[in-house]
């Protein structure tokens, strides 16, 4: 036992010591870091360029080819020289690039989502991390009282007023929190890790403990939030330009029946008659395969457009459900963390004074007064995670709906 309490005296000051003169981290310049500095985000922003670049591509005629030529059937010889230029018929070439505009629409939604899931992400970790920290006072500063309660139940069994078994006791709970901390102190370590990934830092970069972490309470009601989806959320703002490319695709697909046109033009030089000529020519291409092509080309993209209409669908009803399953989170973490702040707490530390003053003087056992102790620890952990779990719940109804909620 005597070994558990010297770990208790050697390990808990090198637990602190890791972030002893770092400044604290605040969410918000994080926040900012992670938008400037996160390969996902600027992966999707490169994609999103990308992407842009396509469109005057698609829209643009295709390459004219240059042709050069010689014949000789003796005693005439020719030079032939031209160009000749495809043109697709009117139409096409604009719905080509509306199509891609829609692509890059669609991934410019991709990436204002990537960011808002990364912040919604780097919110959690560190509101968990936060937890961590607070979990990490509250044990440390129970795991005192606790060896004050040792030494007066040491004081008192010398006396004989109490058994050896409350100093085991308290010397057992001790070593309990000794333990505690040290899985906090590995969690601590593991969010510090995931949090500087997000910042694209080395896992081992210095991060100072969090900022202060306040209240927040709900801007928006249920049917604001709803709403809000459809209107704002990148989200949902992705695949309606998926749904319009949709759109387009069908009717470029119908364009298609269409011919395409080639014109052609030449210069002939006889060296033999010594005269010169011109040959113009219009070429066009018949869709004569049309029942197997462009018909089953219009049935290919109607179908995917009425796969990118049902996958809206689907992904509306999934946000719409993990609205409601983030506003349930919230209102019950705001319900527990105003009970446990109004009453329970208060209660239970009411009772510990209670217990203290009475085991000094024998009136209870060292059993009620550690479990009082105990209870209030339970109790304040619990005020803590409840008030990080609706600060994380209200980041993930921000990463859907693309506002504070």
């Amino acid at each position: 036992m005597k070994s558990a309490l010297l770990w208790v005296s050697l390990l808990w000051p090198l637990l602190g010591s890791a972030e002893e003169g770092i400044q604290p981290a605040a969410l918000d310049q994080m926040v900012q870091e992670a938008l400037s500095q996160n390969p996902d985000i600027q992966a999707a922003r490169q994609r999103w360029e990308a992407a842009k670049a396509v469109v005057p591509q698609v829209q643009t005629l295709p390459d004219p080819k240059v042709s050069v030529g010689y014949l000789n059937m003796a005693p005439q010889k020719e030079v032939m020289y031209g160009m000749s230029q495809e043109v697709p018929f009117p139409g096409k070439l604009r719905l080509r690039g509306e199509i891609a505009s829609r692509d890059a629409e669609r991934l410019e939604q991709d990436y204002l989502s990537t960011q808002l899931a990364i912040v919604a992400q780097l919110k959690e970790l560190f509101y968990d991390l936060h937890f961590v920290h607070d979990s990490i006072n509250i044990v440390s500063k129970n795991k005192l009282l606790l060896e004050g309660f040792e030494q007066t139940a040491t004081a008192r069994y010398s006396v004989g007023q109490t058994a050896q078994q409350d100093v085991l006791r308290a010397q057992t709970e001790i070593s309990r929190l000794l333990a505690r901390l040290a899985t906090l102190e590995q969690r601590r370590q593991s969010l510090h890790a995931d949090i500087n990934r997000l910042l694209n830092r080395l896992p081992n970069d210095p991060l100072g403990p969090p900022q202060d972490m306040r209240f927040t309470p709900l801007h928006h009601s249920p049917d604001e939030l709803n709403a809000l989806l459809d209107q704002v959320s990148p989200l949902m703002h992705s695949q309606q330009k998926a749904l319009e490319r949709g759109d387009r695709t069908v009717a470029l697909a119908k364009r298609e029946y269409y011919p395409d046109f080639e014109l052609d033009a030449r210069g002939l030089h006889d060296t033999f008659m010594r005269t010169d000529g011109y040959q113009v020519m219009l070429n066009v291409k018949v869709p004569l395969y049309y029942a197997t092509k462009q018909r089953e080309g219009v049935r290919e993209a109607v179908a995917g457009r009425e796969a990118s209409f049902q996958d809206l669908q689907s992904l509306r009803q999934e946000l719409l459900a993990r609205i409601k399953d983030n506003l349930a989170q919230a209102e019950r973490s705001e319900r527990l963390v105003k009970l446990l702040q109004d009453a329970i707490i208060p209660q239970s530390q009411l009772t510990l004074t209670s217990a203290q003053a009475s085991y000094a003087v024998g009136k209870v056992d060292f059993l009620t007064l550690l479990n009082s102790l105990l209870t209030l620890q339970e109790n304040e952990l619990e005020y803590h995670s409840e008030l990080a779990e609706h600060e994380k719940a209200l980041a993930r109804l921000e990463g859907i709906t693309g506002v504070t909620p």
